[in-house]
C-alpha cells in the first residue's frame, strides 16, 4: 500500500463504498489521512457499572450474558436486548434496528460498550452504544487496539450509506502509509516550535493515546496551516523588495483639485488611507498595501485618488475585480469620479468603453481594438475580470494594479503581470481592497505580506440602517414599511438562501446560500427559494408593485438587463440570491429584506445590509427567521444591535471561526481546519520563524509554499 493507493484495494471496500467515499472526495489512502475528524468523543475512562450515574458518558467493560432480538409491541421494530456483567453488577443494554447486533454478539464474549447511561423505572442502561469485541485478556489500561470504544473516540463527516465504524477501520488501514509522507519542516525549526513529526501528528489526530497527544497533534497541524500562511507572505515580501518599480510623483495640485471637487468631504480615515497609499507609490519600491474598509466607507474615492495621481503621470492602471457585476460597478463609479479620463472595461461578455474609438463590430474585432488600446497606451484605467491575465493582454506603462475582494495574488500572478506590463523591469505598485471588515490580528495573520490601510468610519450624514428581527406574526407590518418606502420613491433588495425549491437537500440543481452557518440550521426552518418569494410578492403580497428577480445561474446577459432596470428604477423590488452580496450600489435602495437569515452568517448578513443606506434616505434591514434556535436569536439580535462591520466580525470570528467567516474569502488561501484566533501564541510563533528566512537554506520550505500555491489554484 502507498499513498496513492486506490481506496478500492483496501480492505472490505467493494464499488459501493467506493462510491459513498468518492461523494466526500476521498479516492486514495492519501485522501482518507487527510479526512480530519471534526470533534471527539472521549471513552477513554472504563467505568464500573456500580460507580455508573444517569446522564454520564463512559465506558463499561463486562461479559455479555444474555443477548436476544424481540419485536417492538408498538412498532414494527427490531429491539435487541442483552444483559452485560462486570462481575460487580450487571446492566441492561439495548439497539434499536440493529438485529444484526444479536448475530455479532454471544453470550459469553467480552466486550466494552460506549455510550450515554440512562435511568428508568427499571434502573440504568445503556441505549444503542458502540461495543466491540475484547480481542485479548490485555487490561484496559494498555488496550488501544480498539476503535470505537474504550478510548478517545474520533468523529468524522460522513455521507448516506458510511457509517462512522467504517470510516475509523479505512483509516486505521492506511495510517501506516503516513511515513511515506516527506516531512516539509526541518528538525531545527520543528524543535523551534515544539512540534512532533508530521507522520505522528497524523496518526495521533485521529486515534490519539490520550488528550495529551491530541493536544500535540493539533499543534502540529495548526502550526502548518499558520507557517505555510507566513512562509508564502515572506515569500512575497523577500520577492517584492528585489522588485524595482516605477516612481509615481505626488500630483499635488491634482488631488487637491479633485478632492475639492467632490459633492462630499472626505473622512479623516479616508485622508489617512489615501496619503499612505499616495506616499507608498512614490516609491521605487513596489507597494503591496490592503486598503480595508466596512462596506460604505468609501474605498473607491481613495482608490481614484491614486488611479488619479498614477494617469496624471503618464501610467496606466489595471482594476481588477472577482466579477462581471463587481467589475461594472467600478466602470460606472469611475466613470462619474474621474470622467476626463479614458476607461476601458473588458469582461467575458462585454468590452464598453468612454472616450475611445472602439466600433461596433463583432465581439472579436472590438476584443482586438480594445487591446490595441491597452498595448498603445490610449486607454489610461482598464478595468475587468481576471481575465485580464489572459495571454493576449498587454499594457504599455502599467504603473499600478488594484484588486477588488481578492487578494491572493502570488508571485506567479506578479510575474505575469508584471510581464505584461510594457516594462519588464519594473513591477506595478499593488493595491488590494476588501469591503468584509477583518480584525486586525486576524487581517496580518492572513495577509502578513501586505501593508494594511483601515477605513474605519462612515461617510458624513448617512444614516445607520435600522436593523430588525421580525418575528413571524410581524410580517404584515414589514410589508407596511415597504409599501410606504416604494410609495415614497425607495426600492427594495430581498435576499433567499435558494435559487428554487427542491424536495431533496442533498440533490438537484438549487443553489443555497455561501458561507453558511451550517451549524444553526434546525429542521424547522425551511430555506426560502427566490422563485418561490418572486411568485409570492409579485402576485399575493404586491401585485401592484413591480417586482423582478436575479440569480447567479442567469447568463450575464440576463443579469445586466435586470440590474439596469433597477438601478434606474424601472423596478421596485427585486428577489435575489447572494449574487448581490458584494458591488451593487443602488443608493435608492432602502429596504434589504432577508429571508431565511439563520442560513447566512454574520459577515455576509453584513455584506447584504450594506447594499441599503448609500444615500441620505433612512434605511431598514428586517431579518426573517423560522428557527427556533437560541443560538440563532442570540446571533441575529446581536447584529440588530450593531452596524459595525469590524464589531460584527469579532463576534463571527469568536463564535463560528475563521474558517466559516472567511471561507469563501479564503478561498485563494486554503479554508484554516485547526488553527483558530484563539492560537495568539502560536500566531505569533509562525510569523517570528518565517521573517527573513534563508529559503536558499531552507529549499523544502520553499518547495512545499510552490507547491500549495498550485494547488490551491490562485487567481
Amino acid at each position: 500500500m502507498h499513498l496513492d493507493t486506490s481506496v478500492i484495494h483496501l480492505n472490505k471496500v467493494g464499488e459501493a463504498l467506493e462510491k459513498r467515499l468518492l461523494r466526500l472526495g476521498i479516492k486514495t489512502a492519501h485522501d482518507l489521512l487527510f479526512h480530519f475528524p471534526f470533534r471527539y468523543e472521549d471513552f477513554s475512562q472504563v467505568s464500573g457499572i456500580t460507580q455508573l450515574q444517569n446522564g454520564q458518558e463512559t465506558t463499561i467493560e463486562g461479559t455479555v450474558e444474555l443477548i436476544a432480538n424481540k419485536r417492538s409491541p408498538r412498532k414494527w421494530t427490531m429491539i435487541t436486548e442483552a444483559v452485560v456483567s462486570d462481575g460487580t453488577a450487571q446492566m441492561r443494554v439495548v439497539w434499536f434496528g440493529q438485529p444484526f447486533i444479536a448475530k455479532s454478539l454471544h453470550v459469553g464474549d467480552r466486550v466494552f460498550l460506549s455510550g450515554k447511561v440512562k435511568d428508568d423505572m427499571f434502573g440504568l442502561q445503556m441505549v444503542s452504544p458502540s461495543y466491540e469485541k475484547i480481542r485479548n485478556q490485555a487490561s484496559v489500561t494498555s488496550n488501544l487496539d480498539t476503535l470505537n470504544t474504550a478510548r478517545i473516540v474520533p468523529m468524522y463527516s460522513l455521507t448516506t450509506g458510511l457509517t462512522q465504524k467504517q470510516l475509523r477501520m479505512l483509516i486505521k488501514q492506511v495510517l501506516p502509509v503516513a511515513k511515506e509522507l516527506s516531512e516539509w519542516l526541518p528538525e531545527d525549526i520543528r524543535d523551534r516550535a515544539d512540534v512532533m513529526p508530521l507522520h505522528e501528528a497524523l496518526a495521533h489526530i485521529h486515534f490519539p493515546e490520550d488528550l495529551d497527544s491530541l493536544k500535540h497533534a493539533e499543534r502540529r497541524l495548526k502550526f502548518d496551516e499558520l507557517f505555510l500562511l507566513q512562509l508564502r507572505a515572506e515569500m512575497i515580501r523577500q520577492e517584492v523588495k528585489q522588485e524595482t518599480a516605477s516612481e509615481i510623483p505626488f500630483a499635488e495640485e491634482t488631488i487637491k483639485a479633485f478632492v475639492a471637487a467632490l459633492p462630499f468631504a472626505l473622512t479623516k480615515a479616508q485622508k489617512i488611507a489615501a496619503w499612505e497609499i499616495l506616499k507608498d507609490i512614490e516609491k521605487k519600491e513596489p507597494m503591496n498595501r490592503l486598503l480595508e474598509g466596512d462596506v460604505g466607507s468609501g474605498k473607491t474615492v481613495v482608490a481614484a485618488m491614486a488611479t488619479l495621481d498614477a494617469v496624471h503621470a503618464g501610467f496606466q492602471v489595471a482594476i481588477m475585480a472577482p466579477t462581471e457585476i463587481l467589475a461594472k460597478q467600478h466602470f460606472q463609479s469611475f466613470q462619474t469620479l474621474l470622467p476626463n479620463a479614458k476607461i476601458l472595461l473588458i469582461t467575458s461578455s462585454e468590452i464598453r468603453n468612454l472616450k475611445l474609438e472602439i466600433g461596433e463590430e463583432s465581439k472579436k474585432k472590438r476584443r482586438d481594438q480594445a487591446i490595441a488600446c491597452m498595448k498603445s497606451g490610449e486607454a489610461q484605467i482598464v478595468i475587468g475580470t481576471h481575465a485580464l491575465l489572459t495571454d493576449d493582454v498587454l499594457f504599455k506603462n502599467l504603473g499600478l494594479v488594484i484588486v477588488d475582494e481578492q487578494h491572493r495574488f502570488g508571485v506567479a500572478q506578479r510575474k505575469t503581470i508584471r510581464e505584461k506590463s510594457g516594462n519588464p523591469n519594473t513591477m506595478p505598485h499593488f493595491l488590494s481592497m476588501t469591503a468584509t471588515p477583518i480584525p486586525r490580528s486576524f487581517a496580518l495573520t492572513l495577509y502578513g505580506d501586505l501593508d494594511l490601510s483601515i477605513i474605519n468610519e462612515m461617510p458624513v450624514g448617512r444614516k445607520p440602517v435600522k436593523t430588525t428581527v421580525v418575528d413571524p406574526h410581524a410580517r404584515s407590518a414589514a410589508y407596511d414599511v415597504i409599501r410606504d418606502e416604494v410609495k415614497a420613491g425607495r426600492q427594495v433588495f430581498v435576499i433567499c438562501p435558494l435559487i428554487e425549491e427542491k424536495k431533496d437537500e442533498g440533490t438537484g440543481s438549487s443553489t443555497s446560500a455561501d458561507r453558511r452557518d451550517l451549524s444553526v440550521q434546525t429542521s424547522g426552518s425551511e430555506k426560502k427559494s427566490v422563485l418561490a418569494e418572486y411568485e409570492k410578492l409579485s402576485t399575493k403580497i404586491f401585485p401592484n408593485l413591480r417586482v423582478a428577480y436575479i440569480h447567479g445561474k442567469m447568463k450575464s446577459v440576463e443579469k445586466d438587463a435586470v440590474m439596469n432596470k433597477f438601478a434606474t428604477g424601472e423596478i421596485d423590488i427585486l428577489v435575489s440570491t447572494s449574487v448581490v452580496e458584494v458591488g451593487v450600489n443602488i443608493p435608492n435602495a432602502s429596504v434589504m429584506m432577508i429571508e431565511g437569515a439563520e442560513n447566512f452568517g454574520l459577515a455576509q448578513l453584513h455584506q447584504f445590509r450594506g447594499r441599503v443606506g448609500r444615500s441620505e434616505y433612512q434605511s431598514y434591514c428586517f431579518l426573517f427567521t423560522d428557527s427556533d434556535s437560541q443560538r440563532v436569536a442570540e446571533r441575529l439580535k446581536f447584529f440588530s444591535s450593531t452596524t459595525n462591520g469590524f464589531k460584527v466580525a469579532e463576534y463571527d470570528l469568536e463564535m463560528r471561526g475563521p474558517g466559516e467567516v472567511y471561507g469563501k474569502m479564503q478561498s485563494g488561501m486554503g479554508e484554516l481546519k485547526f488553527a483558530t484566533m484563539q492560537d495568539g501564541e502560536l500566531i505569533k510563533l509562525a510569523r517570528e520563524v518565517a521573517r527573513g528566512i534563508d529559503f536558499e537554506k531552507y529549499s523544502t520550505l520553499k518547495e512545499r509554499v510552490e507547491e500549495w500555491e498550485r494547488g490551491i489554484h490562485l487567481e
